[in-house]
């Protein structure tokens, strides 16, 4: 059972045909030049009627030989130039979603105000309140927004609505499942200052984007912890600075 909350209500249940002809039509006849079968007339040889008179050779002088024509040269190649590729311009990186009422991104972060919050199963006080939250700065995610409700989920997933008055601003983390040891330096051979039990709750001073530590503080005690090892901020998310 969480510690931090305690069971108020029941969850609600959720929850034509194409011209293929044309495709397949045979192609259009076209007529081959040449091929249109002209008659070739024969002509019977002539023939003298039986007179044997005799003929003088006569020379007939044979056709001029027409003068040869220089052969042409061969036509030089054709160059193609070179089609450059096209290259598609990147897409801008696509924007998150905002909230409805304050245009802020969605999802965000944000922490409980007190430690009596009742998360409801519906925007509005109508709704029936699911569960009371008993634990101040425990981070919460946003999802969604309507008038002064957000739709929020906590760190086992549970998600409910809350007033926007109940909720805080400032980042906070939550220590997950295994003791978390924090650190004087974001180093994993740094001198330990404390050792964090699941469920400790603190806040985040800063995370650098690039950086696996968080600086953060419990009470008295500031240090770094992997954000691996907490709850409460996305991964490569910047904190502060």
């Amino acid at each position: 059972m969480n510690p931090f909350v305690c069971r108020a209500g029941l969850l609600p249940a959720l929850v034509a045909l194409a011209g293929l002809t044309a495709a397949h039509a045979e192609p259009a006849a076209v007529a081959a030049p040449g091929h249109t079968e002209s008659e070739l007339g024969m002509a019977r040889p002539h023939h003298p009627a039986h007179h044997h008179h005799p003929t003088s050779a006569v020379a007939v002088p044979a056709p001029a030989k027409a003068a040869a024509k220089p052969a042409s040269p061969p036509a030089a190649p054709a160059v193609v130039a070179p089609v450059p590729p096209v290259v598609a311009a990147p897409l801008p990186p696509a924007e998150p979603p905002k909230g409805s009422v304050t245009g802020l991104p969605l999802p965000r972060w944000a922490a409980l105000r007190t430690d009596d919050v009742n998360m409801r199963s519906g925007p509005g006080t109508r709704y029936p309140i699911e569960w009371v939250y008993k634990r101040r700065d425990l981070p919460v995610q946003i999802e969604r927004e309507f008038e002064v409700w957000r739709l929020v989920k906590d760190f086992e997933g549970v998600k409910g609505w809350v007033h926007q008055a109940t909720l805080v601003g400032h980042r906070s983390f939550l220590v997950g499942g295994n003791e978390a040891i924090l650190r004087r330096r974001p180093d994993d051979a740094a001198e330990a200052v404390a050792r964090l039990r699941p469920g400790v709750v603190g806040r985040l001073r800063s995370c650098d984007a690039a950086s696996p530590w968080c600086e953060v503080q419990v009470g008295d005690y500031r240090g770094y912890l992997r954000r691996d090892a907490v709850w409460g901020i996305a991964p490569g998310e910047a904190v502060g600075g």
